[in-house]
């Protein structure tokens, strides 16, 4: 019997129309699809749901993988590919396998010569990128930076260190409680001119997207209260 597929299923970033940042072939497949792998079982429902999944909801067969699932369960979750249906992967918010668990089923289905289809759809990171001015050409995406101090402040420092040295955009998240945190630590710690891009709630409503120096972003933690962050920095 021949395996099915592994499709890495984009969903918006935010409380936005599927139509406003998924194409139709995105949408066709995980339209048709019955079997999904997710992050979080109640957040997937809602994004099929809004993409007008044909079947009921309830009826479709979702297994979660996220931080708590233990490595020797990441195997039994390709099982239904290897009874040959078709198998989407949804993260909590744009690109699965992307600063998140998905990654883990992507190489256990390449181990296993199963064919994985990335299909095309909202990266915060990529989108951030696009619109920081810092340059694409060279850059390092670093996920989550240490919540506590010392240890963020060496670490901003370090990153400085690499983008002066590599010519390299220097990339980075935060969750929506600490990003002011972090951006006040950004402001701080860096060099005055070293520059620093923000992107918050990209390709929704409430997009902010700014890149300015750390001198002028200081007593500005306003600006990203309570969002989800991209950072950037280049020196």
């Amino acid at each position: 019997m021949a395996t099915g597929s592994l499709y890495l299923i984009p969903v918006p970033l935010g409380p936005v129309s599927p139509e406003a940042c998924l194409p139709p072939d995105t949408l066709a497949v995980a339209r048709r699809l019955e079997h999904f792998v997710v992050e979080r079982a109640k957040t997937a429902r809602a994004h099929l749901k809004a993409m007008g999944h044909p079947l009921p909801i309830q009826a479709l067969h979702l297994e979660e993988l996220n931080e708590h699932t233990p490595a020797a369960a990441i195997l039994s979750l390709l099982a239904p590919l290897k009874a040959g249906h078709d198998v989407g992967l949804l993260s909590e918010a744009g690109c699965p396998a992307v600063a998140d668990p998905g990654a883990e089923l992507v190489l256990a289905a390449h181990r296993e010569n199963i064919r994985v289809v990335p299909l095309i759809g909202p990266s915060s990171i990529l989108l951030a990128l696009m619109a920081s001015g810092l340059g694409g050409q060279r850059f390092a995406f670093h996920g989550y930076l240490p919540a506590k101090e010392p240890e963020r402040s060496q670490a901003i420092r370090e990153l400085e260190k690499t983008a002066r040295r590599d010519r390299a955009t220097q990339l980075f998240i935060e969750t929506p409680y600490r990003s002011a945190a972090l951006l006040d630590a950004l402001a701080t710690t860096l060099s005055p001119d070293t520059l620093v891009s923000v992107g918050a709630d990209l390709s929704l409503p409430s997009q902010l997207i700014q890149t300015r120096s750390a001198k002028n972003w200081r007593d500005k933690t306003d600006a990203v209260k309570d969002r989800l962050v991209v950072f950037g920095v280049a020196a």
